[in-house]
């Protein structure tokens, strides 16, 4: 039998100590095996909490992804204390802190084996915490779903507008249907996303499952602010709702109203030229600030030298028309960082 064959023979070896088919709600874990210097049989414990009534749909809701990214965690930890079996119609499965490891370290990796759980996918039932935990996802909770939120933002080193986004997809019949909940998310601005890394990503271990996949940008700089958080909030509960997962009067018990905006600018990133990466090490001077419109040629930034005197900065010109929809965070900038993104604004419907 070829590796990878053997591999995929193995059950996950991650162990719930919810049961995912049982009415009610339970609190619990994702309980995966780590001997460690510290712990001989230990375990790394993933929270999770299961809200289930009757057969209906099923919907995915993560974050913790990446462990300095905080707004995901706190809503996600609020929803989880708020939803009662009363309140839905099928099943929400609430994973806070999807990436355990790395969210207790503050990190966007985690500190046990490095895994970027967002570029693990799918995943080994034989290799590290991060492959296992991303094994688990793809083999049992994916296939569970219907629908599936992962709640992202810029983390420490990057800073977007509030934006819920979807990936350009070959079944149109999927895209609509991710579309639809995108906009149900009713975020400030709705993107198609083109991602300048996809190998090993979670929305894409979803997407070849067929479901209904949406995940966001809120924000970043290694903190949450209260505007992020209440899009979130209202996200959270939009996603639902369209699911009909949860009525429309839950979402208005838990204030999910609070976020209310206008109606979300729809985005688009057709090329590579969205994005523009630093090929210089030094101080950041941004010359654009996010959410403003930019022409091909405009200067969005400079990179300052911090070794000598006497040395001009170096321009970073924009290579496209667009809206400045992220940018580098905080102000020091290494060769390789990306600088900034650009999106097409798209017309109004």
């Amino acid at each position: 039998m070829h590796r990878d064959q053997e591999v995929l023979a193995l059950p996950p070896r991650v162990y719930p100590t919810v049961d995912l088919r049982q009415d009610g709600v339970q609190h619990g874990f994702l309980k995966v095996p780590h001997s460690n210097d510290t712990s001989a049989w230990g375990a790394v414990m993933v929270p999770i909490t299961v809200i289930r009534r009757d057969d209906g749909p099923v919907a995915l809701l993560t974050g913790g992804n990446h462990g300095d990214e905080y707004e995901g965690p706190i809503v996600l930890s609020r929803l989880a204390n708020a939803l009662k079996t009363r309140d839905v119609t099928g099943t929400v499965i609430i994973v806070p802190f999807m990436n355990t490891p790395a969210v207790h370290a503050g990190k966007r990796t985690s500190p046990l084996d490095g895994g970027n759980l967002n570029r693990a996918f799918p995943g080994r039932a034989d290799g590290s915490v991060t492959e296992r935990v991303a094994d688990y996802f793809s083999r049992c909770l994916l296939p569970m779903a219907d629908v599936v939120l992962d709640i992202h933002s810029g983390g420490r080193t990057l800073d977007f507008l509030p934006f819920a986004a979807i990936h350009e997809l070959n079944d149109t019949e999927q895209q609509a249907r991710c579309d639809a909940a995108m906009q149900a998310f009713g975020a400030p601005y709705s993107l198609r996303m083109r991602d300048p890394d996809a190998h090993g990503l979670y929305d894409n271990a979803a997407e070849s499952q067929g479901k209904v996949f949406v995940t966001t940008e809120l924000g970043g700089g290694g903190t949450a602010s209260a505007r992020n958080v209440a899009i979130a909030h209202r996200g959270v509960y939009g996603v639902l709702v369209h699911a009909g997962i949860v009525p429309a009067d839950v979402a208005w018990r838990d204030g999910a109203d609070a976020a209310s905006e206008a109606t979300s600018v729809q985005l688009a990133m057709p090329d590579d030229d969205c994005h523009l990466t630093s090929e210089h090490d030094g101080l950041l001077e941004m010359r654009h600030d996010l959410g403003t419109m930019v022409k091909r040629c405009d200067v969005i930034a400079r990179v300052h030298d911090v070794t000598r005197t006497g040395v001009a900065p170096v321009e970073y010109r924009a290579r496209r028309d667009g809206m400045l929809i992220g940018r580098h965070f905080p102000g020091r900038v290494g060769i390789g960082d990306t600088l900034c993104v650009l999106a097409d604004v798209l017309p109004s419907a």
